[in-house]
């Protein structure tokens, strides 16, 4: 008889954040290979790799939500994606309504095209932009926070209060007792918070008494009883969710698309050509690099066995979604680009109960700013003096894509 050699995996003892975050694909490209369920030291908390696993977990009734702890230090209680039974089904009846294909269709064009024009009028004669910090944040987090009813932020105050909580909530990295390896990692999402609140308050206050048509008025009145309003600190932990991954989750979608294209520059053409196909292009982008890479999480309920291993009740699982979107057993060559991929279901929108309340408005708003992008400036490509690079395990997206075009 003949035993098949497990393989060690002492090598994810010496896997750090700082590796996960600047390119996490070959730690778990190796993970999906030997063991994808594993515990991983750095993260202190089980990790599921592959499709077949984060979709179980996701929809299995063994597990619920649970907030990483990064993220709860971030976000605090209770927020959206991190609680479960009546309190969740409250928070989503509170979001939902303005995220309904039919709410969006009657509002997104409106909202998205006229500030995707503003922000073009500012470069398309240029002939050069930098389309993250230009184009693609400014668009997405603007759009957002009209909605929300934050008129009065600048968008450039709107991506810094994203990218202090983005670094807040995935300074995940723990040491050998458990407890976080760099408590200074957080001071900037405190910072973010306080002047958020410092923004808001006064806003609540003012919805209170007078309801508005923004989206954190709805979440104030909507459902109760009258007279009566959702406390305000019941409420913030999940306008911090918004303000993080809900403005990051389209600028970074567009962002990771147009760089897809951009490796296939033919692709890029047809998408010009065609515009019908840019939300082909989106899906194959947030396959291709799935905004929420790593930020969400499943505790089970009762003890479990999953992937051949037998875990305890209270098991903290880390659902890698960038990652389970690269299985090769669902996707032939995942790292490239492929606009003409078969359209098999990707996860980069989560599933179960839990999936992003936002799918439907998250691509309508990428579909419209590439519209407008694109019918602008059709001549558009890379430049290729300046390197394109990613960051974030948590959220991941491109941090500078730097384009040119004849004008």
């Amino acid at each position: 008889m003949t035993t098949t050699q497990q393989p060690s995996l002492a090598w994810l003892d010496d896997v750090t954040m700082t590796e996960l975050e600047r390119n996490p694909y070959p730690v778990y490209e190796r993970l999906r290979a030997e063991a994808p369920l594993a515990f991983v030291p750095v993260l202190g908390a089980y990790v599921a790799s592959t499709a077949e696993i984060c979709r179980e977990v996701a929809t299995s009734d063994s597990f619920e939500a649970i907030i990483p702890p990064a993220g709860g230090r971030t976000f605090g209680h209770p927020a959206i994606i991190g609680v479960n039974g009546d309190v969740h089904a409250d928070l989503r009846s509170m979001v939902e309504p303005a995220l309904q294909p039919m709410e969006v269709d009657r509002y997104v064009d409106d909202l998205v095209r006229p500030i995707a024009r503003t922000y073009l009028e500012k470069f398309e004669d240029a002939g050069k932009a930098e389309l993250v910090a230009d184009f693609c944040e400014p668009v997405s987090v603007r759009s957002l926070g009209d909605l929300l009813g934050l008129e009065s932020v600048d968008s450039e105050t709107l991506r810094r209060w994203f990218a202090q909580l983005n670094r807040s909530f995935t300074n995940a990295a723990v040491d050998e007792n458990g407890e976080f390896a760099n408590p200074e990692g957080f001071v900037e999402g405190d910072q973010a918070k306080a002047e958020i609140r410092a923004v808001v308050d006064p806003l609540i206050d003012e919805w209170i008494t007078n309801p508005g048509d923004s989206a954190i008025s709805h979440w104030l009145h909507d459902g109760m009883p009258e007279g009566e309003t959702r406390d305000r600190d019941y409420i913030y932990p999940t306008i911090y969710v918004y303000l993080l991954g809900a403005m990051q989750e389209p600028g970074h979608g567009a962002a990771s698309t147009l760089a897809g294209l951009f490796t296939k520059p033919e692709q890029l053409e047809e998408v010009v050509d065609d515009p019908t196909l840019i939300p082909r292009a989106v899906s194959e982008g947030m396959r291709w690099t799935s905004p929420i890479w790593s930020a969400t999480a499943r505790i089970s309920k009762e003890p479990v066995t999953l992937a051949g291993h037998d875990l305890p009740a209270g098991t903290v699982i880390l659902q890698s979604y960038g990652s389970a979107n690269h299985d090769t057993g669902l996707y032939d060559a995942p790292s490239e680009f492929d606009l003409h991929r078969p359209p098999l279901p990707h996860l980069a929108f989560g599933a179960g109960n839990h999936a992003c309340a936002g799918i439907y408005y998250a691509n309508h708003v990428m579909r419209i700013a590439l519209e407008e992008l694109l019918e602008a400036i059709p001549n558009l490509e890379r430049d290729t003096s300046e390197d394109v690079e990613f960051w974030g395990w948590g959220f991941r997206g491109p941090t500078t894509l730097h384009a040119t075009w004849e004008v």
